[in-house]
């Protein structure tokens, strides 16, 4: 049988050298209904995102899909090919932006870049690993960025089944 059919689908934090670069595969377009479903979910009145009128009177002339769904989007690309059965916990996230627009129609992707890795002192088999996220709209302009720091599963611990 093949072995790597029986890992975790994420990558152990041995995997994630700092420079490693990992462009994940799913692509989101963003729909009206998906901003107005989570902008509604979250309890946020911004009349940005539900009032296609008062949109229409702003500089950018149509509804803003909410950053907060952008950001949720964004690390949920990530997880096939990053996070997936090897995360432990998530850490934090710092230095977000939006540097651009995201509208209803958009088509995002991902990638991450891995900016420091270290072994865990308190946790010897799991490693704290810090990315930098990049979400891109179909015209390859960075639309939100932001670094994660997580604990992570490493090899070694998964053979020996001591992962959490």
């Amino acid at each position: 049988m093949n072995e790597d059919l029986n890992r975790p689908q994420g990558r152990y934090f041995e995997e994630l050298t700092p420079g490693t670069v990992i462009r994940h595969r799913v692509r989101r377009t963003l729909t009206e209904a998906d901003n107005v479903l989570f902008t509604t979910l979250t309890m946020n009145p911004q009349p940005l995102h539900l009032d296609h009128e008062y949109a229409a009177a702003t500089e950018f002339g149509q509804p803003l899909v909410n950053s907060l769904l952008t950001l949720s989007l964004l690390v949920g690309l990530s997880v096939h090919e990053l996070t997936l059965g090897t995360l432990v916990a998530n850490l934090g996230m710092t230095d977000v932006v939006f540097p651009k627009p995201v509208f209803h129609g958009d088509t995002i992707h991902a990638e991450s870049e891995v900016l420091e890795a270290r072994g865990s002192k308190s946790r010897p088999h799991q490693g704290l690993v810090t990315v930098e996220h990049r979400a891109l709209n179909q015209r390859g302009e960075v639309v939100a960025q932001c670094k994660r720091t997580m604990l992570m599963q490493r090899r070694d611990a998964d053979a020996e089944g001591a992962a959490v």
